[in-house]
């Protein structure tokens, strides 16, 4: 009996490993030519008279793969608690890149710290895209209120998105990533709020700046935040930031 026990904690213990996995309905979407993306989906308390926004969250790399579980680990978490679901109903949904692949498709020059835009699209970005699509066809999306965010890889991939659709999103958190600055006129006027770590050892921190002072010049006024004495996990503390769940929220259109 001991080694039963043993057995029904561990799957206990898996089941509740990323927080609320179970408020997100594992899915996956396959496009007519055969290409697959996986993702985790969590649906609003659902009244069919009205019409609710749509959250996208991009994961970082070290949750890549096809397991349909890891891009749970960290934010996303947020959106599913008891408080934000009654406080914020909405479709999220959390697509997983697979391994090796990336949201973004930008040229980055690390020395020069120049990021560059290439013209196409990286495949799950535009399933991720088509995703989107299908779910304002099949889904009562109000479709004035789609935002994108993420962190890290996600962080990236939240500028690309918004730099390569911008007339898709009416509001985008990217949290420690990187953006062209080049394309920032596209997106001046979104309404945008930047987050990192003072300290990132992984992700420039000037690439956020950068971003944000192109923003800036193109007559936009994003909001930026820098966490001093933080590293690359500024995600943490933005995520849990209730000012900025209301805020992206509160964007329309």
């Amino acid at each position: 009996m001991k080694s039963v026990s043993l057995v029904i904690i561990v799957l206990i213990a898996s089941t509740f490993t990323y927080g609320q996995p179970s408020r997100f309905n594992i899915k996956q979407y396959t496009n007519g030519r055969g290409d697959t993306l996986n993702y985790r989906m969590l649906g609003p308390d659902y009244n069919i008279s009205r019409k609710y926004p749509l959250v996208i969250f991009l994961h970082g790399s070290g949750e890549r793969g096809n397991d349909n579980e890891a891009q749970l680990l960290w934010g996303v978490m947020n959106f599913a608690t008891d408080q934000a679901m009654a406080r914020h109903p909405a479709y999220v949904i959390a697509p997983q890149c697979p391994g090796e692949l990336e949201w973004e498709n930008f040229s980055e020059n690390e020395k020069t710290r120049e990021i560059r835009m290439k013209p196409e699209p990286s495949k799950p970005m535009e399933l991720v895209m088509e995703l989107i699509y299908q779910m304002v066809k099949t889904l009562p999306i109000d479709t004035s209120r789609i935002y994108i965010t993420g962190l890290s890889m996600g962080g990236y991939g939240t500028f690309d998105a918004i730099e390569r659709y911008p007339h898709l999103f009416a509001a985008a958190v990217p949290v420690c990533g990187g953006g062209d600055p080049s394309k920032a006129d596209l997106i001046a006027k979104m309404p945008i709020w930047i987050f990192h770590g003072a300290e990132d050892p992984g992700v420039n921190t000037l690439y956020s700046l950068d971003m944000a002072e192109a923003l800036y010049k193109a007559g936009g006024h994003p909001g930026l935040t820098i966490y001093p004495g933080t590293g690359h996990f500024a995600w943490l503390a933005a995520y849990t930031d209730q000012n900025m769940i209301d805020w992206l929220f509160s964007q329309h259109k």
